[in-house]
């Protein structure tokens, strides 16, 4: 194999967000879309830095940061993911000043700057300020007698130089926007002004008697990756909490500033808070664009995606007549493969956790819980079951990245309720996405599962395409029994027969099944391999699918986010073709189809192809029992990537192209849901 057979990951991500980037700038996608998209990008790029570009600084510091696969040396990927991610922020800032800021303008949604106001618009906002922002501001000054601020990461914050017109001296002084306050204040009918450029405006009240010589917006980001030393359960929850204290004065990673900072004001910033030139951002303003969430939700339904509303799978419908509708009947009548959101989860996966905690003839429920909202109706249920006298168990995992602090509440609220709450296996991240309900039936005792690709999340999931079993299959199940034991007490079961479980035995796993379609082409059978990840970085596996490739398997890769593996060189992966499928929502399953030599079978699970998915997380992978399902996975695996489907298309130099082909996926999907309720109705 050849050394520069891998694409360097962190520049891969970067890839991917131009991607996001590309589509705020096409004019085909709905206004308001694009706006939304503009505000995704700018909070992606935030946690690239955060995670990512902070995480290579502190191996790199330490002296223990290696070359990446692809052969770049840890400083060299480095300085190269400053330079990129420089360049999409300058396109992101023009796309915005440029493109989107005069297209609002012409269907009058108005961005607007304090110099464009009326007198009469000045006055109404100055009335605003003195009785919202102003009681809730403070100002800090730089003297001897005050050392420059602590400054959090992702704050927006006004650098201040003021005169002293008794002394002639000037004085520094920062002022945080506060983010309590909607950044975009409205002024009028679909006006907006930037909540620091009000503050700005009446810096006279905050300063009385001072004279304001310069003022300008900066913004820094700081290391906020976490780094948890585990004993058991009870030091780990502490110790969580003291590194969540700890993220907030993380070193700082990036400063962003107005592309006409005074040089002055620019070298005290660098100086006080250790930042390199090469971390200095200049931009264009307005700075921290993920603000732009609040405009992209005005209600102008005219300017965003149709209004889709998801409906009841087929199968579950058959019960909705019922009172109450019984899920359980369904689900031994038949297996249910539910797609979101194009069919609901609130009355699929929800109802099911619902159904089962209020079912007398339920004993016990096990459940992982990831990521979940905070009004969530799951968690409202594990509690009335646990209170109900049931066994409830919850795997939950506190260490799911920036959602750290809400399951640390969820975990405590669940404990005091009843619920038997564990925290996983020491060293590994629990992300599998499981449900097991134990009930009592005439025949005997019952298990039911949900086996899913997302989070038990009812917000995203009418915003996260995402797959999920619902089955009885006693194999599944038993299966599932075993690895919760497993989960919660001192089992060591790695093997099960309808799941493959990382990190004993996915990989490996994975690769019996590429090798299998290798020996399968080679009898002359049917193969192929279909694999729908949101990112392909394992080098183990991108080697087996370059020998399946050069075995002739044709291999279809649909990847959302990050790419290691090259495509279409000749001799190593000309039979293998990448796809990135990206839209109004969110591609966020996981699949797993194989030809099967004539046999095809298909896995869903919440892993993608990484280092920590494989071998520092619980990970699951359910084989899919009907054929039916096993065909429709196929199926939807070959549509995405399908020439003729619009997407990007990875090229052998690590370059992705945009490809407008005769099929929108997204869209498709929405018109079959819509027509399938139609029928039905």
């Amino acid at each position: 194999m050849p050394e520069d057979r891998f694409l360097d990951r962190e520049l891969s991500w970067i890839a991917f967000n131009s991607r996001v980037l590309e589509l705020a700038q096409d004019p085909e996608v709905p206004l308001l879309e694009r706006v939304r998209f503009l505000s995704i990008f700018a909070s992606n790029l935030d946690e690239f830095f955060m995670v990512r570009v902070a995480g290579l600084k502190r191996r790199i510091a330490a002296g223990v940061a290696v070359p990446s696969t692809s052969g770049l040396a840890p400083r060299a990927v480095l300085a190269q993911s400053l330079r990129e991610s420089h360049a999409l922020m300058t396109r992101h800032a023009h796309a915005f000043s440029d493109d989107v800021v005069p297209a609002l303008a012409e269907v009058g949604i108005h961005l607007v700057h304090w110099a464009d106001l009326t007198g009469e618009e000045r006055a109404h906002l100055a009335t605003v300020y003195r009785d919202r922002v102003f009681p809730v501001l403070t100002p800090l000054a730089v003297d001897p007698a005050h050392p420059f601020p602590y400054i959090s990461g992702l704050s927006l914050n006004l650098a201040l130089v003021m005169r002293n017109p008794e002394t002639g001296k000037d004085h520094f002084a920062r002022v945080k926007v506060p983010p309590i306050i909607d950044r975009w204040m409205p002024v009028g009918d679909d006006r907006f002004i930037p909540l620091e450029e009000v503050i700005a405006a009446h810096l006279d009240l905050l300063f009385p008697g001072m004279e304001l010589v310069t003022h300008h917006v900066f913004r820094v980001t700081r290391n906020e990756d976490l780094e948890v030393e585990e004993d058991d359960a009870e030091n780990l929850l502490k110790a969580l909490e003291k590194e969540l204290l700890r993220r907030r004065f993380g070193p700082p990673v990036r400063l962003e500033v107005h592309e006409d900072i005074d040089d002055e004001v620019l070298d005290l910033l660098v100086s006080e808070l250790g930042v390199k030139q090469d971390e200095v951002f200049r931009l264009r303003g307005p700075l921290d664009l993920r603000s732009l969430g609040q405009i992209a939700d005005i209600d102008r339904p005219e300017h965003k995606y149709e209004a889709f509303i998801p409906g009841t799978h087929s199968h579950l419908a058959e019960v909705e007549t019922a009172s109450p509708a019984d899920l359980f009947g369904a689900l031994r009548r038949r297996d249910v493969l539910v797609h979101h959101p194009y069919d609901s989860f609130a009355t699929s996966v929800q109802r099911f956790i619902e159904q089962a905690a209020a079912d007398p003839q339920v004993l016990a429920i096990k459940q992982t819980l990831y990521r979940t909202s905070g009004d969530s109706p799951i968690i409202d249920s594990l509690i009335d079951a646990a209170r109900a006298g049931k066994q409830v168990l919850v795997l939950v995992e506190i260490k799911a990245r920036f959602d750290e602090q809400a399951n640390i509440r969820w975990a405590r609220k669940l404990e005091r309720a009843g619920c038997h709450v564990v925290y996983g296996l020491v060293g590994l991240k629990t992300h599998c996405k499981l449900a097991l309900v134990v009930r009592d039936e005439p025949e005997g005792l019952r298990r039911y599962a949900h086996l899913g690709t997302g989070n038990y999340n009812p917000k995203t999931a009418r915003l996260y395409e995402d797959l999920g079993l619902l089955t009885t299959d006693p194999d599944i199940t038993k299966d599932l029994l075993d690895l919760f034991n497993n989960l919660s007490g001192f089992a060591q079961q790695t093997r099960y027969e309808q799941l493959l479980v990382a990190p004993a035995a996915l990989r490996n796993g994975l690769v019996d099944r590429i090798d299998a379609e290798v020996a399968h082409h080679r009898a002359g059978r049917p193969s192929g391999i279909r694999i729908k990840v949101n990112s392909l970085v394992d080098e183990v596996l991108i080697d087996k699918l370059y020998e399946a490739s050069q075995a002739g398997v044709p291999v279809d890769l649909v990847i959302r986010g990050i790419c290691a593996l090259k495509p279409g060189v000749p001799g190593l992966s000309e039979n293998i073709r990448v796809r990135s499928i990206l839209g109004r929502f969110l591609e966020h399953s996981r699949v797993y189809w194989f030809s099967g030599g004539g046999e095809a079978e298909a896995w869903i699970g919440s892993a993608d192809l990484m280092h920590r998915n494989l071998d520092r997380r619980v990970e699951v992978l359910v084989k899919i029992p009907s054929p039916d399902h096993v065909a429709s996975l196929g199926t939807l695996l070959e549509t995405s990537a399908d020439d003729d489907t619009t997407s990007w298309h990875l090229e052998a130099d690590g370059e992705w192209v945009r490809h407008k082909g005769g099929l929108d996926l997204q869209a498709e999907l929405i018109a079959r849901a819509r027509q399938r309720r139609a029928l039905r109705s």
